[in-house]
């Protein structure tokens, strides 16, 4: 089992285009971290540096407290999983899973109990005679990952290994791979651009954009106190929503104001933003959608506005109302579901509003 290490690594193509900038980050030993983010933001490529598929530019990393930069990618004890499966289509199910170990001249019987063991785990033992062309998308990649357990690698790489399933064999999929996590005990990195497949599997997410890092937290931190503008965007669905205001105080009371309309501001919030210079000034306004309300959850901040369009998933309804020309969203579960054309009070949560400098777009009460 291993830990690692990244310290300042960059990449840079034709010493001119870089893909990964400055990237800092400890994984622990036993850690389940998902780098995500959208596509061409550098984590694929930040995974197959750590693989050795892709020469590290710059900085330094560490598996254990091996520097690895010069290290062949088969002497460095780790194991990928790729989004295409990349098996042996002329190999069956056991002799895809045996390669490495024999390329590795690993006795035969030692092949065989390792090659059902981890067929075991992944509930195959029944495909091991099969070839891929039999297989489904949710066989072929338990396969895949039954190559991986059979080496024992230090560390397990994950490119966007569930990117060819159906929906529902995604979300059994993801089930089974943390529990694989939690019974082989080692190290993983997971990439995926699904903030879905992110919050449920990571112990810590890093967040990407750019090729560089824009939090590093758990993923209920990085829902309930994004660092910047960003991170509020990409993490949470349906997105959050943002309103440019300008923060101003009247009778000892605070507010966004938008054109016409203000929205409260409560004051251990507003007294913060106040002693950081922002009064008078523009800033962005967030708020998730489930934590704008109906009538029938009342909060000391209200607003008033004209519904403009619903859509109704089962328990739970997104409701898009008009407010001071903006739209904005609400996600309500109550079964009070609203219609186009209602004239409704709406109730912020003052406890999960955010506030982000307009300039730099970070969280001013990060």
């Amino acid at each position: 089992m291993a830990n690692l290490s990244f310290r300042h690594i960059y990449k840079i193509y034709d010493g001119k285009v870089t893909a990964v900038k400055d990237f800092n980050l400890e994984i622990e030993d036993k850690e389940f971290v998902v780098f995500v983010g959208p596509s061409g933001c550098g984590k694929s490529t930040t995974l197959r540096m750590v693989a050795g598929l892709e020469e590290i530019s710059k900085g330094e990393l560490y598996i254990g407290d091996k520097l690895v930069n010069n290290v062949e990618p088969k002497d460095r004890d780790i194991a990928m999983v790729f989004q295409n499966y990349a098996l042996y289509p002329q190999m069956t199910v056991r002799e895809n899973m045996s390669y490495a170990l024999k390329i590795a001249k690993t006795p035969k019987d030692e092949i065989d109990r390792k090659v059902e063991e981890a067929a075991e785990i992944l509930g195959i033992k029944d495909l091991l005679e099969r070839k891929p062309k039999a297989l489904s998308g949710g066989q072929r990649q338990r396969v895949a990952l039954g190559r991986c357990i059979v080496r024992k690698p230090k560390v397990f790489l994950m490119d966007e290994p569930l990117s060819n399933l159906d929906a529902k064999l995604r979300v059994q999929t993801r089930s089974e791979i943390t529990k694989l996590h939690e019974r082989l005990e080692t190290t993983f990195i997971y990439v995926t651009h699904d903030q879905i497949e992110a919050m449920t599997m990571a112990d810590k997410i890093v967040i990407m954009d750019g090729g560089e890092i824009q939090q590093i937290d758990t993923p209920q931190n990085v829902y309930f106190h994004p660092k910047n503008i960003f991170v509020a965007g990409f993490i949470g669905s349906p997105q959050i929503n943002f309103i440019d205001v300008k923060f101003i105080k009247e009778n000892d009371n605070y507010f966004g104001l938008i054109e016409a309309d203000k929205i409260p501001i409560v004051e251990k919030q507003a007294k913060v933003l106040e002693e950081k210079g922002y009064l008078n000034k523009d800033i962005v306004l967030g708020i998730r959608p489930e934590h704008i309300y109906d009538q029938t959850r009342q909060t000391p901040i209200k607003i008033e506005g004209v519904v403009s369009f619903t859509e109704t998933l089962g328990s739970e309804q997104y409701i898009y109302f008009d407010f001071d020309k903006k739209e904005l969203l609400s996600r309500v579960t109550n079964g009070n579901f609203a219609a186009r054309g209602d004239k409704l009070n709406f109730y912020i949560d003052p406890d999960k509003m955010h506030f982000f400098d307009k300039e730099t777009t970070e969280n001013i009460l990060f």
